[in-house]
């Protein structure tokens, strides 16, 4: 069938409901998002689904929703899994509570418990529900930190991380495997209720979540004796959160947390912001000016989801903060959580630091330094969450610190996703320790530069949307694979990885290995004067991404040479497109 087929066949079939054909019949004079709604199916990846709110197959709706559940229920009832129920979550954006439902009402239908979370909770609580309450599977309804149009469904499997193989191919063949919508089964919700297949969960979650949290707490003593004196403030950016993230550092001791109360209330709209990322500079704006009024130590601001967290820290002039990257606060907790488990006696013989191939090398010269093993994985914090399975399953090796460029990490092992909520946490509890040894934590990152090198990453990403820009997108990555590169900017290329076809090339040599990694439509260049380069599409947003990372001598000559890379690859990506 073409997009236009598809298009009427959503308009004429009493399967769908009157407000959504209300919608379709508005744009009938609209080819081109005709065509955009309904020429794919919106996929079901790795992660789930991601797109935006509206009517058609190639967007997030009630349909999508129940198609995609459908297909999860079909392969847990294959693997004879059911019995044990599917915990479900949701945030604040629009549409969350509506499709947490549709999911449970689905898995109800098909026989499958749904332990569904009576309000918005953060997304690294879900994870640690999937395990606490013994599920096979999590679904959270989350579109983490993108613009307030779109809304996502994510899938975690028994362990706690998102879907890894063999389960996410299986479930994403079962999804594809469901051709018509209305074969997807749902029911009434009260009679899932009376039924026991529908169950609420809350604060019997909550509390025993917060309670491992509190166990991540490396030094009590110097947050009894410094709580009077930190200064934080706080934003949720309208998300989930407000509660346990106050509560958690409430309970620890934390007396000055103030918080910005125009973004205090969840609101899918996010009306503050234009985009609700702590990685942008708007979404400190309000902090900042409290963080002005009150002379804060730091100011914290989480994601929608809560599984992603954005730094800024105090500099040495009035008024003055400065922002960290999310590899600056990674390495600013991973050297906190290293150094007090060595001082403690705690550090394991096998202990391990994990990020991703895209994170910053200054994790490498941690890792070096405390004598703990250096993990490389793909983009995708399911990975890190398999690496702590694998850990648990063989006996060897133990989790210290894991975590992603993209402001995102994991102290314990209570959850298998990011968690921005004890993040926040631990950052205010190094906070404590630093300034009780009378340094900020920006003093920390500098003496951390001066040990292990001027270490400085930046990320960039063009946007494409549509079709076209799908096209575009993997035209450009086949460009980069048919011609490899030898150099970047007048800096020889020593190596290229590919890791979709799971090779990496000796540029010198010729010679060839395999990355031992999974595949994945990633490339990635290691370059002279310990450069490199990797680019990827986004796997949740339509953009073509491109990182890149430097070594200076001073943290101005790292900037200096991050910025003219920076510069120099905007201009090659943009040439190629």
């Amino acid at each position: 069938m073409s997009y236009k087929d598809i298009y009427n066949e959503w308009l004429n079939n009493p399967y769908f409901d009157e407000a959504t054909k209300a919608e379709l019949q508005a744009i009938k004079d609209d080819e081109k998002e005709i065509e955009d709604r309904f020429y794919m199916d919106l996929e079901f990846g790795t992660a789930g689904l991601r797109g935006v709110i509206g009517a058609g197959t190639n967007r997030m709706n009630i349909y999508v929703v129940r198609k995609a559940t459908q297909g999860l229920a079909n392969y847990i009832n294959k693997m004879e899994q059911g019995s044990k129920g599917v915990a479900i979550a949701y945030d604040s954006r629009n549409m969350s509570p509506e499709f947490a439902d549709e999911a449970a009402l689905c898995l109800c239908a098909n026989g499958i418990k749904a332990y569904v979370f009576e309000s918005l909770r953060p997304t690294p609580e879900l994870s640690f529900a999937v395990r606490y309450l013994g599920c096979t599977a999590g679904i959270n309804v989350t579109a983490s930190h993108n613009p307030a149009e779109y809304n996502g469904y994510k899938v975690y499997w028994e362990d706690g991380a998102q879907i890894t193989p063999p389960h996410d191919t299986g479930i994403m063949s079962e999804v594809k495997a469901v051709a018509d919508y209305s074969a997807c089964k749902t029911m009434d919700k009260e009679k899932a209720i009376a039924d026991g297949l529908y169950i609420q969960i809350g604060a019997n979650v909550d509390d025993p979540y917060i309670a491992e949290l509190k166990k991540q707490v490396k030094n009590q003593k110097c947050i009894d004796e410094m709580q009077k004196d930190i200064k934080i403030v706080y934003t949720p950016l309208h998300g989930t959160g407000n509660i346990p993230v106050r509560r958690v550092l409430k309970e620890l001791g934390f007396e000055n947390v103030y918080i910005v109360k125009e973004q205090e209330l969840p609101d899918g709209n996010f009306p503050t912001v234009s985009y609700p990322n702590p990685e942008a500079d708007e979404c400190f704006a309000l902090a900042k000016k409290i963080g002005d009024e009150v002379g804060a130590d730091l100011l914290l601001a989480t994601d929608p989801d809560a599984d992603r967290l954005g730094v800024y820290v105090k500099g040495d002039k009035p008024g003055e903060y400065h922002v960290l990257t999310g590899n600056m606060s990674g390495c600013l907790l991973a050297e906190y959580e290293l150094s007090q488990m060595k001082e403690n006696g705690t550090l394991p013989e096998d202990g391990a630091l994990i990020k991703t191939i895209v994170t910053t090398n200054l994790a490498n010269g941690i890792a070096k330094y405390y004598g703990v093993n250096l993990i490389e994985v793909l983009t995708g914090f399911k990975y890190i969450g398999e690496q702590i399975l694998k850990f648990e399953t063989t006996g060897k090796g133990h989790y210290c610190f894991g975590f992603e460029e993209s402001y995102g990490c994991l102290i314990g092992t209570h959850a298998r996703d990011k968690d921005a909520v004890v993040a926040s946490m631990a950052l205010c509890e190094a906070a404590a320790y630093y300034k009780s040894k009378g340094m900020s934590l920006w003093d920390k990152m500098i003496e951390m530069y001066e040990r292990y090198g001027y270490c400085m990453d930046g990320v960039q990403s063009l946007t494409l949307k549509g079709k076209e820009g799908i096209e575009k997108i993997q035209n450009t990555l086949e460009k980069l694979r048919k011609d490899v590169p030898i150099e970047f900017d007048g800096l020889k290329i020593l190596s290229a990885r590919d890791y979709r076809e799971d090779v990496i090339k000796d540029m010198v040599t010729g010679k060839t290995t395999k990355t031992g990694l999974p595949k994945s439509n990633v490339l990635y260049y290691d370059l002279e004067d310990d450069v490199w380069v990797c680019i990827r599409p986004s796997g949740t947003e339509p953009k073509l991404k491109f990182y890149y990372g430097v070594k200076g001598t001073s943290f101005e000559d790292a900037q200096e040479k991050l910025d003219k890379l920076g510069k120099y690859l905007l201009d090659m990506v943009n040439s190629m497109l």
